[in-house]
């Protein structure tokens, strides 16, 4: 699933695409308009996160652009908190609204919202006879639960969403337990290898990059 965030500050992209990728969701970026519709022409895009204040071209310009090429879910975030702004927007096409300042995961359960009532939302994930249930948060090996702890449940299904990438203990830090935790790279390591236990025949499926992390990886 390909989600395109478009905002001129990097720091709010970071923070989305973070929390979205942990999810398992593809994320491209722009840091404006213009951009913004260079990459929606380029690749197929599941749903757009569009910010309002930009330069070049603001939100309300590249919508009705974008509204030109499709009928692409979008949600726009603003600083805006006027209903007559919010009502433009709905007039234009724009699906929901967040309202900086904002949680993260807040945006998660907009972006799945939407992509449910599209249809489009992944719920089942499999290999072999491990499956995921990402609507009921349920891992099974052989048709039987195993009991994963949230951290636990996070890393692997961040690990899915990136497949063959190798990914440093510190971009896990970031990603799952957060930018403001203090916490250092043996919190990683313990509960890699909690997964792993839990995981039972499937633990090598996590594999280790030395002077790296770690990578999740099937045959």
């Amino acid at each position: 699933m390909n989600i395109l965030v478009v905002d001129d500050e990097m720091l709010i992209r970071n923070v989305i695409k973070d929390y979205l990728e942990n999810e398992g969701y593809e994320i491209f970026e722009a840091e404006n308009g213009l951009e913004a519709i260079r990459v929606f022409k380029e690749e197929k895009i599941d749903l757009i996160i569009l910010d309002i204040m930009m330069p070049k071209m603001d939100g309300y310009e590249t919508l009705k652009e974008l509204r030109k090429l499709g009928e692409t879910p979008v949600i726009m975030l603003t600083a805006m908190k006027e209903e007559l702004d919010k009502l433009h927007g709905f007039d234009l096409g724009v699906d929901d609204y967040v309202t900086k300042p904002f949680s993260p995961k807040e945006v998660v359960a907009r972006v799945k919202a939407i992509l449910k009532r599209d249809g489009k939302i992944k719920e089942i994930y499999q290999y072999k006879d491990l499956m995921i249930d990402y609507k009921g948060r349920k891992v099974t090996i052989d048709e039987k639960e195993i009991e994963l702890t949230p951290k636990e449940y996070e890393l692997l299904t961040y690990f899915i969403s990136n497949k063959g990438i190798a990914l440093s203990r510190e971009s896990l830090l970031n990603v799952i337990w957060g930018y403001d935790f203090y916490g250092d790279y043996r919190t990683v390591d313990t509960h890699i290898k909690m997964l792993r236990r839990s995981l039972g025949k499937y633990r090598d499926l996590i594999k280790t990059v030395r002077a790296v992390g770690y990578k999740y990886e099937t045959e």
